[in-house]
C-alpha cells in the first residue's frame, strides 16, 4: 500500500524543527566553549599567585634564617622555574623608642614584592615583616 503524501506544510514544517535544533545546540556549543576558556584563565591566575606567594614565602624564610641584614634594596629578575617574576626587597630601620626613650636598636621592616605580567597586565603581590637584628 501506499502511503498518502504529505502535505505541502508538514514537509516545511521538519526542516524548521531541525533548523532550531541545531541553532539551540550551537548556541549551547558556544556557551560551553566560553565557560572552558574562562575557568582555563582563571585556573592560569591562580597558578600564578600561587607561584607568586612560594617565591615571598621562600625569600621571606631564606631573610629570617640568614644572620646578617638583607640589602636597603635589591630588584632582580628570577631565574628558571620562575621566568617572567621579578623579586623586590626593601628594608628599613625602625628608629623605636621605648617609654624612657632609649632607642631600640636593630628592628628593620622589611617588604618583599613579587611582580609579573598577567595577558599584557602587570600583577603583584607584597607582604612586609619585622626582622630584629643586634646593633
Amino acid at each position: 500500500m501506499r502511503r498518502p503524501l504529505a502535505r505541502r506544510a508538514d514537509r516545511g514544517f521538519l526542516l524548521l524543527e531541525v533548523v532550531v535544533a541545531v541553532a539551540i545546540f550551537a548556541l549551547g556549543a558556544v556557551a560551553i566553549g566560553r565557560v572552558m576558556s574562562e575557568c582555563l584563565a582563571t585556573q592560569r591566575i591562580r597558578f600564578e599567585t600561587e607561584r607568586a606567594r612560594l617565591i615571598l614565602q621562600n625569600r621571606m624564610a631564606e631573610i629570617q634564617a640568614a644572620t646578617g641584614m638583607p640589602d636597603d634594596l635589591k630588584r632582580r629578575t628570577l631565574p628558571a622555574p620562575f621566568l617572567g617574576y621579578t623579586l623586590t626587597e626593601k628594608r628599613v630601620p625602625l628608629n623605636l623608642r621605648n617609654d624612657d626613650g632609649t632607642v631600640l636598636g636593630g628592628m628593620n621592616e622589611v617588604q618583599l614584592t613579587v611582580e609579573w605580567e598577567v595577558n599584557g597586565q602587570k600583577v603583584q603581590r607584597s607582604v612586609a615583616f619585622y626582622l630584629l637584628r643586634g646593633s
